[in-house]
C-alpha cells in the first residue's frame, strides 16, 4: 500500500502544480480581457474557485506528510507565463484563449477523475472526496466555456469585422 500512496501523492503534488499553472493562466487572461465582460466575470469567478482548490490539495498533501513540490509548482508557473505570452501575440486572443481554457479545463478533468481512483484505491476516502468536489467545478468550468464558445466566437468576428474596434481581447 505504501506505493499506492507515494503515487497519490506525487499525482496531488501534479494537480498542485496544476492548479498554480491555472491561476496564473487565468490570471493574466482576465487581465487582458477588456471586451467580453461575461467572459471575464466567470474567469475571474473560477480564479476564485482555483484558489480554493489549490488551498485543499495543499491539506491534502499535508494530511498524507508531504508537502507541494517547489520545482513542479515552478514549472507550472512558467508554463501559464509561457501560454500568456504566446496568447497575447494572436489576433483572435479572445477566441484562441477560450479554446485553451477549455482544453485546460479537460485536462484538469481527467487529472480529478484519475486521482479520486488512486484515492479510493489508497483508502483516502477524505482525498477522493475532495478531488470530486474539485471535479464537479472543473466540469462546471468546462461546460461553461464549451456553451459560451459560440457567443465568444460570433462576438469577436463581428467586433473584428467593425472598422476602429478591438477584437483581439
Amino acid at each position: 500500500m505504501t506505493e499506492i500512496k507515494e503515487n497519490l501523492l506525487d499525482w496531488l503534488r501534479d494537480a498542485h502544480a496544476m492548479e498554480q499553472q491555472a491561476e496564473q493562466m487565468l490570471k493574466a487572461q482576465a487581465g487582458r480581457i477588456d471586451h467580453y465582460p461575461k467572459l471575464k466575470a466567470r474567469i475571474e469567478e473560477h480564479i476564485q474557485e482555483t484558489v480554493g482548490q489549490r488551498e485543499r490539495l495543499e491539506q491534502c498533501i499535508s494530511n498524507l506528510g508531504g508537502s507541494p513540490s517547489i520545482v513542479k509548482d515552478a514549472l507550472g508557473k512558467m508554463a501559464a507565463m509561457g501560454q500568456a505570452i504566446g496568447g497575447m501575440t494572436a489576433s483572435d486572443e479572445i477566441v484562441k484563449g477560450a479554446i485553451a481554457g477549455y482544453v485546460f479545463e479537460c485536462f484538469e478533468i481527467a487529472s480529478y477523475t484519475s486521482l479520486i481512483a488512486a484515492a479510493r484505491t489508497a483508502g483516502e476516502h477524505e482525498v477522493a472526496q475532495v478531488c470530486g468536489e474539485i471535479l464537479v467545478q472543473e466540469e462546471a468550468m468546462a461546460a461553461w466555456l464549451l456553451e459560451n464558445l459560440p457567443e465568444v466566437t460570433e462576438e469577436f468576428l463581428v467586433r473584428d469585422a467593425t472598422p476602429g474596434v478591438t477584437a483581439k481581447k
